[in-house]
């Protein structure tokens, strides 16, 4: 293959100025509506915004956060984890799913993951249970919801606390049920590229834990219960008022943007099913809401040079597993201790999706990917 250097106009993986050029004036006037008020802390759009994201997704409680990395230390911490608690994470998700953990003085046990979701495998989990495991962190890992009943079953069995990552999967649902609801709480990382982004940074815990979240509020606050008076050491976990009201404007879209992803999903699926790739299942159910649009081939970083080359930017989620991240050697994992993760951080490679993408840019993408395996892309074939 001829990888010369070339200026090549790349396919961004996830492009937000283009949710933003749809939403401009909206936007706009959200930023604008607080600069004039001056509440940039916690302001009115924050508790707006709460109220709105607890009726979407059918929490009694809703607690914005700076960041989604901060509503999970707050739940946890919230929930009385510290040291000499074990809880198990994937091995294969974003690291602050184990970071998280960390920060409370916990220790993170990785669990393998089933191949065809990348979500944790039940089987490995049940066996990974000791006298010390204190909770499970479930993460809906590329906006897949994973088997909830079976986890429920498994956390009530050992007494053990269930906290739903939902940081890919914004608007996913299990039999009508929002993702974030069947466990004890539910986080959500609103970073920029999320299915429900704000422009900077931004999270929020949901939960029907009426004392859970009064606990969670007054520890994002410095653990105040009225200013200036501090019943704990909490932290300052604070949502900023504009990433709340960027939210607020862009909520009522959500279902709409997923409808658009699992489109582009189904393209995919439907043009490279042919070829010697891995894809990921394709559900037009909301229990998936396609996040990323992962595919795995031994041939990862050929692959990747090659969709470079050809124009197309592409992600890597998650080249190096959690259990063998360098911050975690002290715990003592080698590799093929949990093999399949290990495997699909070898060989996954990201293709560009968000709900603005057209068909001619994913045929871009797609014809890049029948070069690279040496064959011609029929668009014909498309419309049968």
């Amino acid at each position: 293959m001829n990888l010369a250097a070339q200026t090549v106009q790349l396919l961004p993986l996830v492009d937000v100025v283009a949710q933003y050029q749809c939403l401009d004036w909206e936007l706009d006037q959200a930023v604008l509506n607080v600069l004039a008020k001056g509440k940039y802390v916690l302001g009115p759009e924050v508790e707006q915004f709460e109220d709105a994201f607890a009726h979407y997704t059918g929490a009694r409680h809703c607690i914005g956060t700076i960041t989604g990395t901060a509503a999970l230390h707050l739940v946890l911490r919230a929930c009385g984890i510290g040291p000499g608690d074990e809880v198990i994470v994937p091995a294969l998700t974003f690291f602050a799913s184990a970071s998280a953990v960390s920060h409370t003085g916990a220790t993170p046990v990785f669990c393998d993951v089933e191949w065809e979701t990348a979500c944790l495998n039940v089987n490995h989990l049940a066996a990974l249970i000791t006298p010390r495991t204190a909770a499970i962190v479930a993460v809906h890992l590329y906006g897949r919801a994973l088997d909830l009943q079976q986890l429920r079953i498994i956390a009530d069995k050992h007494r053990l606390l269930l906290i739903e990552d939902c940081c890919q999967a914004h608007g996913a649902r299990v039999s009508r049920r929002h993702v974030g609801t069947f466990g004890h709480a539910g986080v959500f990382s609103f970073y920029p590229g999320k299915n429900l982004g704000t422009c900077g940074e931004g999270g929020a815990i949901i939960t029907n834990d009426t004392g859970l979240a009064e606990r969670c509020r007054q520890l994002r606050d410095h653990g105040q219960i009225r200013r200036y008076h501090h019943a704990k050491l909490g932290y300052n976990y604070r949502m900023p008022t504009m990433q709340a009201a960027v939210l607020l404007a862009k909520l009522p879209y959500l279902d709409d943007w997923n409808t658009q992803r699992r489109r582009a999903a189904a393209f995919y699926a439907k043009a490279l099913g042919d070829l010697p790739l891995w894809t990921p299942p394709y559900s037009d159910e909301d229990g998936h809401v396609w996040h990323l649009y992962t595919v795995r081939t031994p041939r990862r970083s050929e692959l990747a040079l090659w969709l470079n080359a050809q124009g197309s930017a592409y992600g890597l989620h998650y080249p190096l597993p959690l259990h063998l991240q360098p911050a975690y050697r002290h715990l003592g994992y080698r590799p093929r201790d949990l093999p399949v993760a290990e495997r699909i951080a070898r060989e996954t490679c990201t293709l560009p999706l968000f709900p603005e993408i057209t068909q001619t840019q994913q045929k871009k993408v797609i014809r890049a990917l029948y070069g690279f395996f040496g064959r011609e892309y029929d668009e014909l074939l498309e419309k049968h």
